[in-house]
């Protein structure tokens, strides 16, 4: 039996290498300071059978600055003193209800955008 070279022109192992510790510490500040995502949504129904929901608006708050909120159709923009504020705006029909749906934290950050998806 012959063994034939592989054609794979890669190494068998790779070293991976070590992050730049300039990139790593840009990537630590970016999660330091990243603002947090929220969505507004309106929820009518009674109860759980016949409950339905939908997203109106999306907002972006800082932890020490203020919130931002533009509605999905891109006609209402807003700076707002807190995330709570935006709900007084999308609620006051009768039998619908708002609320704050959170996006989770951030967990990880990269300088090219196939590594930050």
């Amino acid at each position: 039996m012959t063994t034939e070279p592989s054609q794979n022109p890669r190494p068998a192992a790779l070293a991976p290498t070590a992050p730049d510790p300039f990139d790593q510490e840009l990537c630590e500040l970016v999660l330091d300071t990243a603002p947090r995502l929220f969505a507004v949504v309106q929820v009518c129904g009674e109860g759980p059978a016949d409950a339905d929901g939908w997203v109106v608006a999306w907002g972006l708050v800082d932890s020490d600055g203020p919130t931002h909120v533009i509605g999905i159709d891109g006609r209402a923009r807003m700076t707002l003193v807190s995330p709570e504020r935006a709900l007084r705006h999308f609620a006051g029909r009768p039998g619908i209800t708002s609320r704050l749906v959170w996006l989770a934290q951030p967990g990880a950050a990269g300088l090219d955008q196939a590594e930050a998806a």
